[in-house]
């Protein structure tokens, strides 16, 4: 094959933008602890015109919005070489990326709406890194190798997991998948280039307490991975890109130690993740480590090392013929042929009542429950007045669901949910990576892979490893089994196209699967496209206005001093007049807030050893009155460190008013040097 392989920052405004993962509107950015990237892919046939195009992004999941005008841009630069159907865009699904990049009106409700610079810069992080990927390509090779994760995950919906039949679950030795799935990639001469590893976690060992922007269990493993490989190179350069993607994820948690109850410390493990006093709400789980941080290195570190031993021993090479498949489906009206009598639909979208209490790693508002069944007079009856009743139709299709928000039924000011919906696999080879719109659980992820696999050896194509990439190209939720749906829990309740959802993606995926088996992938029907509202920024973000350092100091001043010496494993910490961070997102597309810098006897000049990338540095802003702001920046020294001098940098931009124009202005600050001392 060629391959190529490429790396763009997508982090975007880091102030002022709620975070997308949690829902909850309260979980504003306004720190950094690590940047966040788009990892690109492309493998080519080096005789024919076939190619394919994988992409793995430090957000949330990939919406509609990000996907159509990726896709716009690639026309416009590629022409008809890079499409909707070998171009795949997936989610790591962090829960701790700026939100605001969705073009339906249910995403705008926790993110203060449509926010201009979050969609840009996750658009052009991504068109960025597929540029990089393809002007890199050389002659290459991949391999795969698959094993187990351990100690990495646990099942947050156990219940619901139960409810599938049982001679079912006998077949596996667990309630969630822990094989990771891994695609080494190397040029002709063996030089390595990078890789791409599957495996199933809610990257949420950052908890909805959390305002540092930062990637995750799953980002610290890619970037160990990458500072392992590019030696000597800041975070985030160097050629070697490592993606950790997500897959059916749905109903698997990292937070290992499992749910507790915040106020009494006793466990909740129930039905409903209800704790006796305080409810739903008090029912949390918690990860491995003493606090979220440390519990995200771990996890990120056991995801890393597994794919580190896979990566060295992976000998099976991937050969074969590259092909693509997609269609547009709407996904309100699927008819789905359960069995030679008897015929089924999906249903129009809506959000049942556990939808709103959240789950186990993110617990909801008010006083909704898991489990709920029934609805709540009180909540209908405000639903009812707010946003209209549902239809009886609605409610009779989503059935035993009690619907709380009939989001195909709300169509002010643009729809609230996608009625059309990408299905999209892509083959490399004896590689099929199943681009899923959303978070299958583990038992729907098991169904869906096992029918591809059967797809493609009833049509002559053997021993295919079927691999499922999740929250790719439009966001649908969750999709659950008919069964696990029946006990509603925060899945099911989000399971929006109704009961038969994950049948009638098992449908298509086979139609899909087939094509690719009896190369006829040109006469699969490309189905109605989706529509590009005509909205490009509409938030309720505040304004950016002029800015003011307090009297006597200027931008960039510092206000606490670093210490004159530290130790390793202490934290090295200093204040400066700050500015707000959204200035440099919308001023400049690669902007690092921090370095950390080591004074060279040799040369007699100081080196950078740490960006704003790195996970052992902090950027913190504050705001005050008056314009006026603070910047905090810490440095979390690690064991190992070189002992020596060094300093702390801040990069900021800040809002001037000139005449009747705002400028920004770029402006810098340097703590005065320390000590670390041996240890």
């Amino acid at each position: 094959y060629l391959v190529g392989v490429g790396r763009a920052d997508c982090t975007g405004p880091v102030a002022q933008v709620p975070l997308m993962g949690y829902a909850n509107p309260e979980q504003v950015g306004g720190q950094l602890l690590s940047r966040l990237y788009s990892r690109a892919f492309i493998v080519a046939d080096p005789e024919g015109s076939s190619r394919v195009v994988f992409v793995s992004i430090d957000i949330g999941m990939v919406s509609q919005r990000v996907r159509l005008e990726v896709l716009q841009r690639l026309r416009s630069k590629y022409g008809e070489l890079y499409r909707q159907d070998n171009v795949i865009l997936s989610g790591t699904h962090t829960h701790s990326g700026p939100g605001g990049y969705f073009q339906h009106t249910l995403f705008w409700i926790t993110s203060k709406g449509l926010v201009g610079p979050a969609l840009n810069s996750i658009v052009n992080g991504i068109v960025k890194s597929i540029d990089i990927a393809h002007e890199n390509m050389k002659k290459g090779r991949l391999f795969i190798n698959r094993g187990t994760v351990e100690n990495s995950q646990i099942n947050r919906s156990p219940f619901s997991y139960l409810a599938n039949p049982e001679s079912e679950r006998n077949r596996y030795s667990s309630n969630t998948d822990k094989e990771m799935l891994l695609l080494k990639m190397v040029d002709e001469d063996g030089h390595e280039l990078g890789l791409i590893s599957w495996f199933a976690v809610h990257p949420v060992s950052m908890n909805n307490s959390n305002h540092l922007v930062n990637s995750d269990n799953v980002g610290y493993a890619s970037y160990l991975f990458e500072q392992e490989k590019n030696k000597g190179m800041l975070p985030g350069e160097g050629s070697f890109v490592a993606a950790f993607a997500s897959s059916n994820l749905g109903d698997v948690s990292p937070n290992t130690r499992g749910p507790f109850c915040a106020n009494t410390g006793e466990s909740c493990d129930n039905p409903q993740s209800s704790c006796p006093i305080g409810g739903a709400s008090m029912c949390m789980a918690k990860g491995p480590g003493n606090d979220m941080f440390e519990s995200t290195r771990i996890i990120g570190q056991n995801i890393y090392l597994k794919a580190k031993e896979l990566y060295e021993k992976a000998s099976q090479e991937v050969t074969g013929p590259l092909s693509s498949a997609h269609q547009w489906v709407n996904m309100t009206s699927v008819s789905v042929e359960i069995n030679t009598t008897h015929t089924v639909k999906t249903c129009k979208p809506a959000l049942g009542h556990s939808f709103a209490a959240g789950t186990i790693d993110g617990v909801g508002a008010f006083n909704f429950t898991q489990g709920s069944v029934e609805g709540d007079p009180f909540w209908d009856q405000i639903r009812d007045q707010l946003l209209g009743e549902p239809s009886n139709e609605t409610k009779a299709c989503h059935s035993p669901k009690p619907i709380l928000f009939s989001t195909g039924e709300m169509t002010w000011p643009h729809p609230w949910h996608p009625d059309i919906v990408d299905v999209q696999i892509a083959a490399i080879g004896s590689l099929a990576i199943v681009a899923v719109p959303g978070e299958f659980t583990t038992m729907s992820g098991r169904r869906l892979r096992e029918a591809i696999k059967s797809e493609f050896d009833s049509h002559g194509t053997q021993g295919m490893n079927v691999v499922i990439a999740g929250l790719c190209n439009v966001y649908t939720h969750y999709i659950t089994t008919y069964e696990e749906y029946q006990v509603q829990r925060y899945e099911a309740a989000s399971t929006i196209y109704g009961p038969h959802t994950l049948s009638a993606y098992i449908q298509l995926y086979r139609g899909l699967a087939k094509a690719i088996a009896l190369n006829a992938t040109q006469e699969l029907p490309r189905g109605p496209e989706p529509p590009l509202f005509n909205v490009t920024s509409l938030t309720l973000l505040p304004l950016l206005s002029a800015e003011n350092a307090p009297s006597g100091k200027t931008f960039g001043d510092v206000l606490e001093e670093v210490r004159p010496e530290y130790r390793e494993r202490e934290v090295a910490e200093v204040t400066f007049v700050g500015a707000n961070p959204r200035n440099s997102a919308e001023n400049a597309t690669e902007h690092n807030f921090l370095t950390v810098e080591r004074y060279s006897d040799i040369s007699s000049s100081w080196h950078v050893v740490l960006n704003d990338a790195s996970w052992d540095t902090r950027f913190y802003w504050s705001k005050g009155s008056r314009g006026q702001s603070n910047v905090t920046i810490e440095w979390h020294i690690p064991a190992g460190t070189e002992p020596g001098v060094y300093r702390l940098r801040y990069f900021g931009h800040y809002k001037k008013r000139v005449l009747f124009r705002l400028l920004t202005i770029p402006f810098e600050g340097s703590s005065s040097a320390f000590q670390i001392t041996a240890p």
